[in-house]
């Protein structure tokens, strides 16, 4: 296969729409995720789709990517219609979608990445030999057309988060993408480089390129988006001018109500110390350190927040505290006791809730009912064990607890976890962390990729647990949930705890800087 190696032509504004979608039906058993769906995207425009977990944005996302069939309705491009049965039709007919969770091989160079089952072959007789060097010449053109620059020769691994999103969009772009899809595209991303990735998406726009994006930080959408359709229910309901709507107003017309704050307001935090980190390191043999002697302690009743940019320690900080990876250095106390040789199994036993950073991952079995995902990580506990035996009926029954207690909204607790929202599946997963109660809580991002609703219904559990004593540890890409949830902040950057912030004089963009070493460089 070849890639393209002629730039995609700015699309006139007077032509027919980049995209449009005429009454989109899709059906799953039990469930109509899309009815009814009208979109209508002008060409050369940066069009945003917000809308509650469970609404079928993603799934309208997936039919126009080809990744699933419409069961009714039409799809035009460019003013033709079109039927795509994989996402390689919808490439081929100028569509690429960036995904909230890259899909990068971090031990391929960003040339790699990019060529990767799309290779430019060089001329016969040697067309089984890929042609790097016009590859790289695309990539660095490419680069420096949309402001997009990478070095072709960089190791994936070695980027920052904001590069790396740089890498996905130019992997779309090479293939000829013409109107890209991005999901959530800052959900990881600093303020700093949220900046950067809005001028990068100007300039796309100024070259005619269409952008499509999902996101549930409404002022962000507000300050980039020249249109936005609001979706409910599996429909839409309207789309409206940036000008024209405050994030009140969008949240009301996406949940019917306002839009929440994390703010956590009095002090809940004791002297009892739950969770002591004491000089901990982690050293790879021949490698910079990922963690360099951190140590804090979380108190009981206390939130202790950690903000880093993904990648300076935070996922092996938590691994470590969970027993999950070896340390080279310090230990890890759960109140007086050290189980820093303890295993994984015996620290949740002790009272270590987790709320994991994937939930596909490392929290749900997609293709198991509600009832027995509830049992995951707690199944040697009351009530879902009795004796050696998992008690059904038990578990069963504290799983209606659960959907009944934090709102989650399934038929039946004999659904798949897979026919959740991403909103209500972590509902389930919170909820049973904290009917386990814990005496200390990991929460790795606990709202990532979730709707206000469900946004402001794990606030307000978080609070909730914390004001009956909780020590949480939470960890979050959200700088306005950190500042808000937070009784004190951490920054972490390159394996070392490098600042402890106030939370009620903290901003976003003070803590990005601390977070980016900016800080420290201006200090050296």
């Amino acid at each position: 296969m070849t890639a393209p190696l002629q730039d995609p032509p700015a699309a006139d504004p007077a032509a027919a729409p980049a995209v449009e979608l005429v009454g989109i039906v899709k059906r799953f058993p039990g469930v109509i995720a899309n009815r009814d769906v009208n979109l209508r995207v002008a060409p050369a425009t940066i069009h945003a789709i917000v809308g509650e977990n469970g609404a079928g944005k993603s799934t309208l996302m997936k039919i126009l990517y080809g990744m699933q069939a419409p069961d009714e309705g039409t799809i035009a491009v460019d003013g033709t219609p079109v039927s795509f049965k994989s996402p390689n039709d919808a490439i081929d007919a100028g569509i690429g979608m960036v995904h909230q969770h890259f899909m990068l091989a971090d031990n391929l160079t960003v040339l790699e990445n990019i060529v990767l089952g799309y290779e430019p072959r060089r001329s016969f007789p040697l067309n089984f030999l890929v042609d790097t060097s016009a590859a790289r010449t695309r990539i660095v053109e490419l680069g420096r057309r949309y402001g997009l620059a990478v070095d072709p020769d960089a190791l994936v691994e070695t980027l920052g988060v904001g590069q790396r999103q740089r890498v996905e969009i130019l992997k779309v772009l090479f293939r000829g993408a013409r109107t890209l899809i991005l999901d959530e595209p800052t959900a990881v991303l600093v303020p700093q480089e949220v900046d950067e990735l809005f001028a990068n998406l100007r300039e796309l726009k100024r070259e005619g390129i269409t952008i499509l994006f999902i996101s549930h930080k409404l002022d962000e959408v507000l300050a980039a988006a020249d249109d936005i359709t609001v979706i409910r229910a599996g429909t839409t309901v309207t789309t409206v001018k940036p000008a024209d709507v405050t994030t009140r107003q969008l949240a009301e017309l996406m949940v019917g109500s306002a839009l929440p704050t994390p703010e956590t307001r009095e002090s809940t935090v004791t002297d009892e110390v739950e969770l002591s980190v004491q000089g901990l390191g982690i050293a790879p043999v021949g490698l910079r350190p990922t963690l360099d002697d951190v140590s804090f302690d979380v108190h009981r009743g206390e939130i202790v927040g950690i903000a880093g940019i993904e990648g300076n320690g935070q996922t092996e900080l938590i691994a470590a505290i969970l027993g999950l990876i070896g340390i080279n250095a310090g230990r890890v106390l759960l109140g007086d006791e050290d189980i820093t040789a303890w295993s994984t199994r015996r620290r949740r036993d002790a009272g270590i809730g987790y709320i994991p950073e994937d939930r596909h991952r490392h929290a749900l079995l997609l293709d198991a009912p509600l009832w027995e995902n509830q049992i995951l990580g707690h199944q040697d506990q009351p009530p879902n064990a009795k004796g050696p035996w998992i008690d059904r009926a038990a578990a069963r029954t504290r799983t209606e607890e659960i959907v009944e207690r934090f709102d989650v909204r399934t038929p039946s607790i004999e659904v798949r976890a897979e026919a959740l929202s991403g909103g209500n599946q972590q509902k389930l997963i919170i909820g049973r962390e904290l009917m386990a109660q814990p005496n200390v809580m990991i929460a790795a991002h606990p709202t990532r990729g979730v709707d206000v609703g469900a946004q402001a219904a794990i606030w307000d559990q978080l609070r909730d647990a914390r004001k009956a004593g909780l020590a949480t540890l939470l960890v979050s890409a959200d700088l306005e949930e950190l500042i808000g949830l937070s009784d004190r902040l951490l920054v972490i950057f390159e394996g070392r705890i490098v600042a402890e912030l106030d939370p009620a004089i903290a901003t976003p963009t003070a803590l990005g800087e601390h977070m980016t070493g900016a800080t420290a460089k201006e200090d050296a």
